[in-house]
């Protein structure tokens, strides 16, 4: 990373900090539904599951961290949509500044303000009897995990909210990204799931993190006979990281310098 490169995304870092930091509504909001969901899939949605009520929390809690983790599909792509819909990338790109350092700055800003936000989940989840059941050194590759997966669903979002129309088209293309968690193992098991449903729901990303987050926690053991990225979960996180990382960086960056031409 070149020094001018740091320098200008440590800039665009505290400006979207800032950002944050004046509008404290929008950080409570994305703060709160989590542990809204985590609440209602733990004590009313869980008692309709084979699994006991304390057995499918310590299923729920890392799932939930994960789909906490991909909403940063939704708040990337509108925070970049209303920078470039109304002008402030324009403002930017006549600076003499690296190109890239705008949208690091954004997903830079998110992952900080995702780490902040984890805390008052997990300490929801341990609350409600969650345990990190595994070692230190896993429990801490845990968390790695689930804010490098963010970090990569911020740069699908920050190229989704670049390619836009208008805010109004990325707020609603960013409200759909909910259906994702759900088409997952971050609620439930797949195993009961159709045929075709189970498939696509193991070949999504958040069921790998899942999976190897729980694994990480010493939760839930890894599941024989599922998808290659649910039977070796954190080879198929990384590598669902590093493929989502490489599209959709250089993609993001392009789109930005040439101003969606």
């Amino acid at each position: 990373m070149s020094s001018a490169l740091l320098y200008d995304g440590t800039a665009m870092l505290g400006r979207h900090l800032q950002r944050v930091r004046h509008a404290p509504a929008i950080l409570v909001m994305t703060q709160t539904m989590p542990i809204v969901f985590l609440l209602f899939f733990g004590y009313v949605f869980g008692s309709a599951l084979a699994l006991p009520g304390a057995e499918y929390r310590a299923f729920l809690v890392p799932g939930m961290l994960v789909a906490t983790a991909a909403n940063g599909i939704m708040t990337g792509m509108f925070t970049a949509a209303q920078d470039a819909h109304r002008g402030v990338m324009d403002r930017f790109r006549t600076l003499p500044m690296s190109r890239a350092a705008v949208p690091l700055g954004q997903a830079a800003a998110d992952l900080v303000t995702t780490a902040a936000g984890l805390v008052p989940l997990v300490l929801v989840g341990l609350a409600m009897g969650w345990r990190i059941e595994g070692g230190a050194a896993d429990a801490c590759a845990g968390f790695g995990l689930l804010l490098l997966f963010r970090f990569a669903a911020t740069w699908v979002g920050i190229l989704l909210g670049l390619v836009s129309r208008s805010e109004e088209a990325a707020g609603q293309l960013g409200g759909a990204t909910f259906m994702l968690p759900l088409l997952s193992n971050a609620y439930i098991p797949t195993a009961g799931m159709p045929g075709w449903v189970r498939t696509l729901a193991e070949w999504n990303s958040i069921s790998a993190v899942s999976t190897a987050t729980r694994a990480l926690f010493g939760n839930a053991p890894v599941p024989h006979g599922a998808a290659w990225p649910v039977t070796h979960p954190v080879a198929g996180s990384l590598a669902w990281c590093a493929v989502l990382l490489a599209l959709c960086v250089p993609l993001a960056v392009r789109r930005y310098t040439h101003g969606g031409r």
